[in-house]
């Protein structure tokens, strides 16, 4: 099958997203509804009561998908113009898979501050802010003061969506495999804003024995030079007080999560893991591992980031219920009960996990109102 050029495809449609008008303007009396005079009618309303914003505007299904092109897929800092591409996208899997009107914010400035004093200021358009490809660990800081000084649900899906899928993805594997959450070694490999959210929610799901890694090696209390994120990891991770690097986190482990770099896990370090081994390998486009490698090794089940493998994780199965959810509720903050009810919804989509089929298709339209009403009753 010939496959289109990427680029082609994007130049051929100028754009992923467009604006349409939901108000049909054919007649004088139309333009004097939608228009003035009468739109002066819904201003004052809001005039009377703030909340009246949600009932006369787009504000009720409007969300911000803002970046600064700090940390875009596996590129890196390439800026917001090259990032916009990644953000379109994103606006467009909102409104296919669970009608969320998105819009593109790329901003011209890397500065922890000046993000946080923008999106306040635009926030009065919008429902939700997603926050996307901003770079650890300036994204912990952004979303967190936010959080705190916007009415409106913050997200950022690099850190959360990534960790909620994962959560959901490890149930299903560990049924497959026959051990518990709170009996197996887990060796994280990757310390930035997804490796530190999938490594906070495996621990409230019940994680007992963690061990993370970043670029110097296993992050452990005592080690010199780590920023304050780090510092809180390494006092709830790696008990045993591990040192080195990935082959000697593996040894004796049951599973890997990779949200790092390619080809960083050899089939020798998956032949020291425990029996029954579960890897994730989801840096993208080229895994830390090529999942028929690790199967060969002796894994028992394979997830990558990949949609040419079975069992892709993929944030696209979170979002846009997410927000569909959020929206639907006027919830105001994104709870960490509400991240676990998520993962286990989506989890529970998979009726009987096999070692090729531990989550939904990404393709699957109606998992966006199962995670939104999971969103919903929390």
């Amino acid at each position: 099958m010939n496959r289109m050029d990427p680029v082609e495809y994007h130049r051929k449609l100028k754009g992923k997203i467009e604006i349409i008008s939901r108000a049909k303007i054919e007649t004088r009396e139309d333009l004097s509804l939608a228009y003035t005079p009468g739109v002066a009618k819904a201003c004052e309303a809001i005039v009377k009561n703030k909340e009246e914003v949600y009932e006369l505007t787009r504000k009720n299904n409007l969300v911000a998908v803002v970046t600064d092109g700090s940390a875009v897929l596996g590129l890196g800092n390439i800026g917001p113009e090259a990032g916009l591409p990644v953000m379109e996208g994103k606006c467009a899997l909102f409104k296919e898979f669970a009608d969320v009107d998105a819009f593109p914010i790329a901003l011209a400035t890397q500065d922890t501050e000046e993000i946080i004093r923008t999106v306040v200021n635009i926030a009065p358009i919008f429902g939700g802010i997603n926050l996307e490809d901003i770079s650890a660990p300036r994204c912990f800081e952004i979303e967190k003061r936010l959080s705190e000084l916007l009415d409106i649900p913050i997200f950022h899906d690099d850190q959360h969506g990534t960790a909620i899928v994962v959560l959901a993805g490890l149930s299903n594997a560990l049924k497959v495999v026959g051990k518990k959450l709170s009996e197996v070694t887990i060796v994280v490999n990757g310390a930035g804003a997804a490796g530190t959210a999938v490594t906070n929610l495996l621990l409230e799901a019940g994680t007992k024995n963690l061990i993370i890694l970043d670029s110097k090696g296993i992050v452990v209390e005592g080690r010199v030079g780590m920023e304050e994120e780090k510092q809180r990891l390494a006092e709830r991770t790696n008990q045993n007080k591990k040192k080195g690097g990935l082959r000697e986190a593996m040894l004796g482990a049951d599973v890997f999560i990779g949200v790092s770099r390619p080809n960083l896990v050899t089939a020798e370090m998956i032949k020291t893991m425990n029996e029954k081994a579960i890897i994730f390998a989801m840096a993208n486009p080229v895994p830390e591992i090529m999942p028929e490698v690790a199967l060969a090794a002796g894994a028992a089940v394979v997830a990558s980031g990949r949609s040419d493998y079975p069992n892709q994780v993929n944030n696209v199965l979170v979002f846009p219920g997410i927000f569909r959810g959020l929206l639907d509720g006027r919830i105001k903050k994104v709870t960490m009960k509400m991240k676990l009810a998520v993962a286990q919804a989506l989890a529970d989509i998979i009726l009987s996990p096999t070692a090729t089929n531990i989550l939904p298709s990404p393709l699957d339209k109606g998992v966006a109102a199962v995670v939104a009403e999971a969103v919903r009753k929390v």
